[in-house]
């Protein structure tokens, strides 16, 4: 069982067992008081939790971020003076360095109801960075978008429904080079080469964008069309490996660098436990994904006999990459993404590399999903990406923000309108719940589409790690 697995049952173990104690205390004030009490403090209560206690967090709000950086990581000297953060006397900031700054920020009263916020500005295009409801503990604003700012004297700092408090330090990271780089994109699923790197690669001179699954489960909103569940997983799984070879080309990346591998939605695991092994789809009664490879420019290892077995997706990725010979890769993170296919497909391209002849310069990782917050990024569409939570100083973290302007930003929005699996309507619950939010605690839904990933992903930066 994964660590957010174990959270989750911890979460609706302790969820269940508050709900008991509720319904007991419900039930003795109706003998005691009244019958109808009862009733009108239960939807009370469940438009409360729907409002303010509905977000899945698995740490406490007054727990320190615990960040570890590379040695000799560059700390220029900064203080915070009456809202106004400074460098010392002296200091050069690289130009287009990664600025990640640590502060102890604190909850007011109404930043436990109200999600609280830093605003920086100084310029016309101010930016917000939210954190946890009751927040009390060290965080990391990503300053990179504002280095001029700051190195003029004139980025301010305001908390809203926080306070800023402490002295505040400050880390610089020379960024990679993007420009003349041949960049492959490893994609687990349709769509997410788009939520973590559609900036990234539409800036590349050359990008390639490898998608592993179809990703042909959960495929009710077909079934809905009168599909039986085997037709609407098939259907689903075709559509979504269009998606994966065309939407690129809405950045420029030509069809013979899209390809689409092919193998079956959540059976990385089991590929990868017995290599030889084929690990049919769990929904679309396949066992050849050759199926869904039909879009692709060129035939690869696997297309011999379609088998969806580890060994064929290890021939298939060494094939791609002797081909492009990327000098960057981005691929998931492999601790701070839990998804289970996307540690599989982190692992993948590493094994794959092994006695290569063809090596990369860069490794960077993303992560589109996390252990200890679901809804990171937090905020608003079209805001900055503050550093996720993480607690293990053990592991040195090194970071790479790159800048998205509002043009790219649409431009990023309009590729994850294409895709099909974030086109469907939530269910009611989730969309009455946002609207109570929305209502009680001010917060807004993405202008560009109604997806919780339209929220997350279009915002003024996109987050990598050097691996």
């Amino acid at each position: 069982m994964s660590r957010k697995q174990q959270l989750l049952k911890r979460h609706r173990r302790n969820k269940r067992l508050g709900l008991l104690l509720a319904l007991s205390v419900l039930v003795l004030l109706g003998v005691a008081v009244a019958w109808w009490l009862p009733l009108v403090l239960a939807v009370l209560g469940w438009i409360a939790h729907e409002a303010w206690f509905a977000d899945h967090l698995f740490y406490s709000p007054r727990d320190d971020y615990q960040y570890s950086f590379p040695p000799f990581s560059q700390q220029p000297k900064v203080r915070l003076s009456a809202g106004r953060l400074q460098l010392d006397e002296g200091v050069i900031l690289d130009d287009g360095a990664t600025l990640i700054l640590a502060l102890r920020i604190k909850s007011t009263w109404l930043g436990r109801f109200i999600d609280p916020l830093v605003e920086l500005s100084g310029d016309e295009s101010a930016d917000r960075q939210t954190f946890e409801r009751g927040v009390n503990g060290l965080r990391y604003l990503n300053l990179s978008e504002h280095g001029d700012m700051l190195s003029r004297g004139e980025l301010r700092l305001r908390g809203r429904h926080c306070r800023l408090l402490g002295e505040p330090t400050l880390w610089s990271f020379t960024p990679p080079t993007l420009q003349h780089q041949r960049v492959m994109v490893i994609a687990p699923h349709a769509d997410d080469a788009e939520l973590a790197a559609y900036g990234l690669y539409s800036q590349a001179d050359e990008a390639w964008i490898v998608t592993l699954t179809a990703g042909e489960i959960e495929a009710e909103h077909y079934r809905q069309m009168g599909l039986d569940g085997v037709e609407a997983a098939r259907l689903k799984g075709r559509l979504r490996a269009w998606d994966s070879v065309a939407v690129p080309r809405w950045a420029g990346v030509p069809q013979e660098r899209c390809v689409q591998l092919g193998y079956f939605c959540l059976q990385l695991a089991a590929m990868q436990a017995a290599p030889g092994r084929p690990q049919s789809s769990r929904e679309a009664d396949l066992s050849d994904t050759r199926l869904f490879r039909q879009l692709n420019p060129f035939a690869l290892p696997g297309d011999a006999d379609g088998a969806p077995t580890w060994n064929n997706l290890l021939a298939d990725l060494r094939e791609l990459l002797l081909k492009a010979r990327p000098e960057m890769i981005v691929l998931p993170h492999p601790t701070l993404d839990p998804h289970p296919d996307h540690v599989c497909a982190h692992q993948a391209v590493i094994q794959a590399l092994e006695g290569l002849e063809w090596q990369p310069t860069v490794l960077l990782g993303y992560a589109n999903h996390l252990h200890d917050n679901d809804r990171w990024p937090m905020g608003d569409a079209g805001a900055g990406v503050a550093l996720p939570p993480h607690f293990d100083p053990a592991r040195p973290m090194h970071p790479f923000s790159l800048p998205l302007r509002p043009a790219s930003q649409r431009d990023k929005a309009m590729a994850l309108g294409m895709m099909h699996d974030l086109q469907p309507a939530a269910p009611f619950k989730r969309r009455l719940r946002r609207g109570i939010q929305r209502l009680l605690a001010g917060r807004r839904q993405s202008p560009y589409g109604e997806n919780e990933f339209f929220r997350k992903a279009v915002r003024r930066h996109e987050l990598f790690w050097w691996l």
